[in-house]
């Protein structure tokens, strides 16, 4: 129109999110000794100490979308045992442009412990996420880990057509590679997904990682807890790292597998977020 301007209609507003928090321990117990928290990432402790320490990540923005950030930092210092969870399941929505970027990193002093428990990411159809999981361990440090991934709610009939998925784990002790893993999936991904490597169309997937020095030692117990569960399962174990797979029908069946293998293997319930 004449003698007025076209304007571009304005950036959409994006969630940003970047905490840190580190433990260490003190007269027998693990405590907090630093904690920062900006934007739609926020940690709270459902017990403020002990041994361990069990503190819940919220991403106050309530699930994920193209160009969305959440940042995560964990330090684990020497001796100490901190058991890390997510209030929810983390949603990753359509993106209209861009992918959401997820970054965890984590790192474990000498003899000391983490639990990385978050709960499972649902990704719907046209989500794009770029999610990593950098551990950095050291000496004679546990660390116990799951990932997550429900690709749409099966229960409500979603399907996924086409995604932008990037994800990729990589586990270092004293600077040397033990572990790496990646999931890339990209466009018209329904086919994709069918086929036997990537799930056969299954409903949910999960890896739940254990690294410590019994790593090894302990696979014949992680095959025997895996014996009673309803999803397709494997467990193998090298370079003082054991993983375990799920393929699961359903999310459902997932969460009822995770819960009682974890439990098993911990020796101890599952924080108090996964029961809400």
């Amino acid at each position: 129109m004449t003698g007025q301007s076209l304007c571009a209609p304005p950036p959409l507003q994006r969630a940003v999110g970047n905490a840190r928090l580190a433990v260490h321990m003190i007269a027998g117990r693990t405590r907090l000794a630093d904690l920062f928290q900006q934007g739609a990432a926020k940690i709270r402790f459902p017990m403020a100490e002990g041994m361990p320490l069990e503190a819940v990540i919220i991403n106050t923005a309530g699930g994920l979308t193209g160009g969305d950030r959440l940042v995560v930092s964990l330090d684990v210092a020497e001796g100490a045992h901190a058991v890390i969870a997510t209030q929810a399941c983390e949603k990753i929505y359509r993106a209209e442009s861009g992918q959401a970027v997820v970054e965890n990193t984590i790192v474990v002093g000498s003899a000391g412990r983490c639990d990385w428990l978050p709960q499972e990411t649902i990704l719907f159809d046209g989500a794009g996420l770029q999610r990593r999981l950098n551990v950095a361990m050291t000496g004679d440090s546990h660390f116990f880990g799951v990932e997550a991934l429900v690709p749409g709610r099966s229960a409500s009939g979603e399907t996924i057509n086409t995604l932008a998925l990037h994800d990729r784990i990589a586990i270092r002790r004293d600077g040397r590679l033990i572990y790496a893993d990646a999931l890339s999936l990209s466009g018209p991904v329904r086919s994709a997904l069918s086929r036997p490597a990537r799930g056969g169309g299954t409903g949910a997937i999960a890896t739940v990682l254990y690294a410590a020095p019994d790593a090894e030692r302990r696979l014949g117990e992680a095959r025997d807890n895996l014996a009673a569960c309803r999803s397709e399962t494997g467990a193998s174990a090298v370079n003082g790292l054991l993983a375990m797979r799920f393929v699961a029908a359903n999310a459902v069946d997932l969460r009822r597998d995770l819960v009682a293998v974890i439990t098993a293997w911990r020796g101890r319930d599952m924080p108090r977020a996964w029961m809400i």
